[in-house]
Parts: structure tokens; sequence; C-alpha cells
């Protein structure tokens, strides 16, 4: 899929955009969504930024973002963001936080950028082009089971309900695996098994704005990422996530995740 947007360009507009966020970091207003769900007056600014930023470049592309009224997504090109995946932790100065954005075309991700600001970190790939760490090329380990693999989980916390069911899957994955991470943002979960950092990452019910730029920067640097339950993944409306290093730890992770199937739906 040939990239019809100026990626430099976009990602110049993302990296302002972590300007904000670091800007705002110690002094942002908190608003409350729900349960464990929270806003800052940062996801606003720097939705409402790169908005109206990506709008005067690409006018016709259509945008979804987290912070929107109407979160559906448009048919055919659109970007799909989320301002501060990590908003938890933005909020207790916990420096792990990222901006994610995507480009989908169709049903294809042609682009994805992920940046931590605190770091400056910027993970990008494009389709068919390879995944890129402030522009070097990454690629994911090589462990292919568990007993090799440092993975990452993801607890849905705004579904406490999941709760029984996840951590005893999270608990048989700790006792065959290296060991485990809890980092609270599924996009650098997502990038750090791309650059090699994870070997593995998995959380139910993720919104689209959570996974749609890592999963493509995964796939891009030779990892592999799956639906837990469905034949595919949904960029519609939520789904359940498990990205890894290859096929063969793939199968071993979804054989656990997929014990008692039907029990974290």
């Amino acid at each position: 899929m040939g990239l019809f947007v100026d990626d430099t360009k976009v990602k110049q507009i993302v990296m302002r955009a972590g300007q904000i966020a670091m800007k705002e970091a110690k002094h942002c207003a908190v608003y409350t969504k729900g349960r464990a769900d929270f806003v800052t007056q940062a996801d606003l600014s720097i939705q409402a930024f790169i908005k109206e930023s990506l709008r005067e470049e690409y006018p016709d592309i259509g945008f979804q973002g987290e912070e929107d009224d109407d979160n559906r997504c448009a048919d055919g090109i659109r970007w799909i963001l989320d301002p501060i995946d990590g908003t938890t932790n933005y909020i207790y100065n916990y420096n792990h936080s990222a901006i994610s954005l995507a480009l989908r075309s169709g049903t294809k991700t042609a682009f994805g950028v992920i940046y931590n600001p605190f770091t400056d970190e910027m993970f990008s790939a494009k389709s068919g082009e390879g995944a890129f760490l402030n522009d070097l090329p990454i690629h994911v380990n090589e462990a292919d089971s568990l007993e090799a693999a440092l993975v990452a989980v993801g607890t849905s916390p705004y579904y406490k309900e999941l709760a029984p069911e996840v951590f005893r899957k999270i608990e048989t994955i700790y006792s065959r695996s290296l060991d485990i991470r809890r980092t609270g943002s599924a996009a650098l979960d997502l990038a750090y098994v791309a650059c090699g950092r994870q070997d593995a990452y998995f959380e139910y019910r993720l919104k689209p704005w959570d996974y749609a730029a890592g999963n493509l920067i995964v796939m891009e640097a030779g990892g592999v990422v799956n639906s837990i339950q469905e034949d595919t993944i949904s960029y519609e409306q939520t789904s359940d996530i498990v990205a890894c290093t290859n096929e063969g730890l793939m199968e071993e992770m979804l054989s656990i995740l997929n014990l008692n199937k039907g029990e974290s739906q």
C-alpha cells in the first residue's frame, strides 16, 4: 500500500502535540468519564491540535479520536487518534504515556506513529516498509516460547468484571514465562514488542485507537498480532488483542488465553 500523505510532516505534527503534553503534565485538569476512566485537559488540547493540523493538510481524510463525541468510524480513509494513551500514568506523572496516530485506508492501516514525549521516542511504520524507532529500523526478538519470553499484560481496568478470569490467565502466563510487565499503555506495550523490549502482550476490550498504530508497527517489525477470540481484529469496536514475536509464541499464548473460552466476553 503506497503512502499518500507526507509521513515526515505528520510526525512533526505529533511531536508538536507532544510539547503540549509536556507543558500541561504538571498542572492539567482531570475529568472523570467512568470508573478508572479519565480525560485530562491535555487529552482535549492535543486532540484539538492534531485534528485541526491534519484537517489543514488533508481536508478530505476523515477523523476518529478517543475524545470525540461521536467515535464511530467513517467509511474509507480516516485518521485514528489516541491523544494520550496511558492517561492514568499521565495524571500520576509516571512519564509512560504516548500519542498514538494511525491512518486507515479501507480495511488496511497505511501508517502508524506512537510518540512518548517524556523519552522523546517515536515509533513508526509504513505498510510494507518496515518499522522504526526515531527513524532507525527495529525488529522483534526471536523468543518462540513462553519460557523464553517477557510478557506485558493488560488488566482491562474499565471492565472490572473481567478481573477473575483475566488474572487467572495472567497467573498462568506468569508461571510459564520469564516474567510479566504491566505498564499502563497499550500503545507503548505494542511498540515495545516491536522493538524487542518485550516479547508478547495481551489485553481484552481495547478500543481501536489503542491498537491501530501499534498493530501495524508490530507487524512491520516482523511480529504477529491476532484477536484472542475472533477470526479478525475489528477496527470498528473493541477487540481482544495479543501481539507476539512470532507464530510459535502466538500459538502458545492463544492456547492459554482461549482456555475456558467465553468467560472473558
